[in-house]
């Protein structure tokens, strides 16, 4: 990115018009759908009072790199390689398959994740854990808009709903025993999480209530076998945000909570969850988050294969499900400006509830709360608004069985989408997957060794690049993604520039993006083949 580059984008900022209405922030649509879609954009949110759990040092960008205005007088763009890597590698989080011999006898080898923030704070979220009384893994990508509360919640809660959705009957019951008696609860997940990662401590006694209720509800039903797992990832998906809805309509036991619960409620969050269990691999999309296999052909070619579609306004049967639930008169009025009632980008989220509920409901809610002006939510009712619900959580479920070619999966929010093509995000991984392994060391050494060899081979390892390559796909992607020119080349300035944005500036050429990466176990796949 040059200097004139640069300067376009300050100047540009400091004479460009935000319309504001009661501490929202409402963007322009760009027409162009191969532009960047910018969503709805709302001003910042504290949940927490000074001196309680706050999210607003997750994942941001250090302030000693970024600005918080365009109106700051001594503004650069500039930044050194070492405070560009730092940036980009502070949420990294990586974990290694293992069993107990230190052996990997699972279909996921590993997975590599991060997340790059724009919005301050970041409002995207991401999950992964191994699921203790069922078996399989989970991972998960959360997309939030208007604050980063619904996300939030719907990262620390989905999980555990599916997992429960899965469990057999004798298992519920023993859970419930064991609560009953006040005995130790036996763990249902282990979470994979980064150290930065943070909870609502404030209200995990009645998250875990809540999911009480949903599993006396599972035990009422005195079915077995139970669900299957796309019937147990819908309705796992469609209880929760109901939870979300009832909680926040509850009394509660203090202002915090309640405060929690409004947020929660009115803001909201896509949702891309993956299901892997050997060769079984199970996908649940809400939203705009998207999925994706690298396929690695006989001849050693490349593939993509999605294992979701985009719901939003450039879907067709997202636009014909809508007008089937909705009365013909509403036809031209569902989707103005490419968002839902003109005012939402994808048409599917969690929480939302200003999309879902009756103009009665949302009022009686909101008459009979504090100060909902400070935590910036208000009733507005969109024009149109006839025939509630136009928004919904129920996730579309793909199910596709693993081949020993399927060698990783993809799943991102919609950050990355909008930079990076599906192809390209394919070839930079498997690039990346290649350039790793001609990259470790040799093993074998000439005899005798003598140093002049060992000079030869560190020599050829720095030309390599080794120090210089990202060793976390995730950021090699989110690398590419801000700073990739014309050609595909990552280049320094356009990254320096894009990461130094002011958080006035940031959300108008980038959104936050958050991606996790699992590598699948080519020979264990191959061995379940075998041995079916």
């Amino acid at each position: 990115m040059s200097r004139t580059v640069s300067s376009w984008i300050l100047s540009s900022a400091r004479s460009s018009i935000v319309l504001q209405g009661k501490g929202r922030l409402y963007s322009i649509c760009i027409p162009d759908r191969n532009k960047i879609k910018w969503k709805l954009v709302f001003s910042r949110t504290h949940l927490y009072p000074p001196g309680s759990c706050s999210l607003d040092n997750t994942f941001s960008l250090k302030k000693a790199f970024r600005h918080t205005s365009t109106e700051e007088e001594h503004f650069s763009f500039q930044l050194s390689p070492s405070q560009i890597n730092d940036i980009l590698r502070a949420g990294e989080l990586s974990h290694k398959i293992l069993d107990l011999n230190g052996k990997n006898a699972n279909s996921v080898l590993r997975f590599e994740s991060n997340q790059l923030a724009s919005n301050a704070p970041i409002e995207d979220r991401r999950s992964a854990a191994t699921c203790l009384q069922t078996k399989g893994m989970m991972f998960g990508v959360f997309d939030g808009h208007a604050g980063s509360a619904c996300a939030q919640a719907v990262s620390e809660r989905l999980l555990h709903y599916i997992a429960v959705s899965l469990m057999s009957r004798q298992t519920l019951e023993e859970i419930e025993l064991a609560v009953e008696c006040m005995k130790p609860v036996l763990p249902i997940l282990q979470w994979h999480k980064h150290r930065n990662d943070v909870e609502y401590r404030e209200v995990t006694s009645q998250y875990f209530e809540n999911l009480r209720v949903y599993w006396q509800h599972l035990l009422d039903l005195d079915t077995e076998p139970g669900f299957s797992l796309e019937e147990a990832m819908i309705c796992a998906f469609k209880r929760l945000d109901s939870d979300i809805s009832l909680e926040v309509q509850a009394p509660q036991e203090n202002e915090l909570m309640r405060n929690i619960a409004l947020q929660v409620a009115f803001s909201g969050a896509t949702a891309c969850v993956a299901h892997i269990d050997g060769v079984h691999l199970h996908v649940a999309n809400t939203g705009d988050c998207r999925a994706i296999l690298g396929v690695q052909e006989e001849d050693g070619t490349w593939s993509t294969l999605p294992l979701t579609r985009d719901h939003n306004a450039f879907d067709e049967s997202e636009i014909r499900r809508l007008k089937r639930e909705h009365p013909r008169s509403e036809e031209k009025t569902l989707f103005v400006n490419d968002r839902l009632l003109g005012i939402l980008m994808p048409s599917r989220a969690f929480g939302d509830v200003q999309l879902k509920w009756s103009k009665e409901l949302q009022h009686s809610v909101l008459e009979n709360s504090c100060d909902v002006e400070a935590l910036n939510i208000y009733q507005y009712v969109p024009p149109n608004y006839h025939t509630p619900p136009y928004l919904t959580a129920e996730p579309e479920v793909t199910y596709h069985k693993l081949r020993s070619k399927d060698k990783f999966l993809v799943i991102a929010s919609d950050g990355l989408w909008e930079m990076l093509s599906n192809e390209k995000v394919v070839k930079l991984v498997a690039e990346h997957l290649t350039e790793l392994n001609m990259q470790k060391p040799q093993l074998a050494f000439e005899k005798p060794v003598n140093l002049g060899y060992m000079h030869s081979l560190l020599l050829q390892r720095k030309n390599r690049g080794i120090a210089s390559l990202d060793q976390n796909i995730a950021t090699h992607l989110i690398r590419h993604a801000i700073g990739s020119n014309e050609y595909g080349e990552v280049d320094q300035e356009k990254l320096a520039a894009m990461l130094t944005l002011p958080e006035d500036l940031a959300r108008m050429y980038r959104d936050d993006i958050t991606v996790t990466v699992v590598y699948f176990n080519s020979e264990k796949i191959e061995n379940d083949y075998r041995n079916n």
